[in-house]
Formats: C-alpha cells, structure tokens, sequence
C-alpha cells in the first residue's frame, strides 16, 4: 500500500543521515524505525506485564524487604 510521508526539514535531514549512515535508501530507513519502534513498544508493554505479574506474585517479600 503506497502512502505519503510529509516532513518538515528538520526530520528530513534526520532520515536522509539515517539512510547514508546506514547505506540504506529513505524508504528502508523509514520501514526500519518504524518496525524497530513496534518491537521496542511490544517488548516494553510485555516487560511492564511480567514486572507487574511478579510484583504480585512476590509482594509479601518485597514487603518484608522493604522494597
């Protein structure tokens, strides 16, 4: 699916930087991030969970560790 990306100077340059750093066209380095940034986003939202999960699971520890 074609679509548009509209950026102002600033964000242009930090793509085509991006894209010559990395020996990558615009296109890559814009399909990269954006993937990079849904697997850091995935990866944040499991960690969140599995630290609210053990919290529960060991609260009456922490408790007496004062933690």
């Amino acid at each position: 699916m074609a679509m548009t990306l509209r950026l102002d100077a600033e964000d242009e340059r930090a793509l085509a930087e991006l894209a010559e750093a990395q020996n990558i066209s615009k296109h890559e380095a814009t399909v990269r991030a954006i993937r990079d940034a849904a697997a850091r986003t995935v990866h944040e939202s499991r960690v969140r969970e599995l630290s609210a999960a053990a919290r529960a699971r060991y609260a009456d520890v922490l408790d007496r560790l004062g933690s």
